[in-house]
């Protein structure tokens, strides 16, 4: 019989791609989405649909059960919904943690899972506690976020550890990139413009992965590796602040690109304004606090070692290679 998963935020840039992968392998495929959600990476007529209201334990608990009754249990669950924009700290908590929590008690409660729950979080959970020493962030250091994207996350990751019944592992990956993706091409879309953008006169160390590479870590997480544990993701490389504009550049054909580097004060004149801006007509901005803590932070370092040697994790995707296929898919969807 095929293997049976659930995957939450199936409509979204990661999630549509685990939905791919997964009936690749000939899985049983379940994408969990809200009733008003885009299909648009959803066409497959293989995938069956679970419309999912998370923030609601008592709505969701009826319907996991509903589904166990006429359908059975999953084998694994990949959640990978979640909010990376929010109006403000209560918003992040409420579409990371607390639907986090109530689908874990969900699944646990009503039998609903036989495997192992994978969980994506992320490396903005960690902070900026290695800014001073620019070391790399090992198993052995503790997280402190700086923003409230990161509390959120960690604070699902605290809930999951309550559960003692859940078979779980937590993925953290650094910046992810790709087709499909919206905020890292806006970087290209402004170098397609002839200008590239950046802040800060120190010297940044930055780490991506590829979001096939995401994919290949979430699948091997589904049966490797160790229960309740989290592993940071990366493709085992470090760039600086340049690397990524300047292959989006040759990739993408452009001659003559004027690069602007402003001070992190302006960054953060600007972000303020924006959040306030925001605030007061009730809306999302992606220039906001949350978003200053991040780019102005100067090292992204993380060891994948263990995710390497106990999930076998390797990582196929080069920057390089990686920013070939996006802009190519830029062009072909015709977003360039």
């Amino acid at each position: 019989m095929k293997q049976k998963i659930l995957i939450t935020g199936a409509s979204g840039f990661v999630g549509s791609f685990l939905v791919e992968e997964a009936l690749r392998r000939g899985m049983e495929v379940w994408a969990a989405v809200r009733p008003t959600s885009s299909r648009q990476w959803l066409s497959d007529e293989r995938i069956n649909f679970l419309p999912l209201h998370m923030a609601d334990y008592g709505v969701l608990r009826e319907e996991i059960e509903a589904h166990v009754r006429e359908h059975g249990s999953f084998d694994f669950v990949i959640h990978a919904a979640g909010a990376t924009k929010a109006k403000n700290r209560e918003a992040f908590l409420k579409n990371n943690t607390t639907t986090t929590l109530n689908l874990a008690k969900v699944l646990v409660e009503a039998e609903a899972l036989k495997g192992r729950m994978v969980y994506m979080s992320s490396l903005s959970v960690m902070g900026a506690i290695h800014e001073n020493d620019g070391k790399e962030l090992t198993d052995e250091d503790t997280a402190q976020p700086n923003t409230a994207y990161g509390e959120s996350k960690l604070a699902a990751e605290r809930e999951l550890e309550k559960i003692e019944k859940l078979d779980y592992i937590v993925l953290r990956p650094t910046g992810i990139y790709g087709p499909r993706e919206r905020d890292y091409f806006l970087m290209a879309k402004s170098i397609s413009q002839h200008i590239d953008f950046s802040v800060g006169f120190k010297p940044q160390v930055i780490t991506f992965i590829y979001v096939r590479d995401v994919v290949q870590a979430a699948f091997l997480a589904l049966e490797n590796g160790r229960s309740r544990k989290a592993y940071f993701l990366s493709d085992g490389a470090e760039y600086s602040s340049r690397d990524f504009s300047d292959l989006l550049q040759k990739e993408m054909g452009v001659r003559r690109v004027l690069h602007v580097c402003a001070p992190l004060w302006v960054l953060r004149l600007v972000c303020t304004v924006s959040q306030w801006l925001a605030g007061l007509r009730n809306k999302q901005t992606t220039l906001n606090m949350d978003k200053y803590n991040i780019l102005c932070q100067r090292n992204w370092r993380c060891s994948i070692e263990p995710a390497r040697s106990e999930l076998h994790f390797k990582p196929e995707w080069t920057l390089a290679r990686g920013v070939e296929e996006t802009v190519g898919w830029y062009k072909a969807a015709g977003w360039i």
